[in-house]
């Protein structure tokens, strides 16, 4: 899922002040920095859950039997490789 990099920013503002307000950190940089840090990770998790659906659906193409996109089958077949390549790269 592609996030627009004004929705990112807000996401950043938005766990941050949550942080914040809820005392679950003591800041020890500059606040730009925090949301900087913040950003790379979920920039880094986006591209990761990317490359797991690019590969799964690539996975599901490959069948002989053709799979369609949206049917019960796809999505049942979809949700199965795609938490076995996240639990292959620790995100499960």
């Amino acid at each position: 899922m592609r996030l627009s990099d004004d929705k990112v920013s807000h996401l950043t503002h938005i766990i941050l002040k949550g942080l914040l307000d809820k005392g679950a950190v003591t800041p020890l940089e500059e606040e730009g920095q925090i949301r900087r840090e913040i950003r790379r990770v979920i920039v880094k998790e986006l591209k990761i859950a990317e490359d797991i659906d690019e590969l799964v659906k690539r996975k599901l193409q490959s069948y002989s039997k053709k799979i369609y996109e949206g049917g019960s089958e796809w999505e049942v077949l979809y949700n199965k490789f795609y938490e076995e390549e996240a639990a292959k790269k620790g995100r499960s």
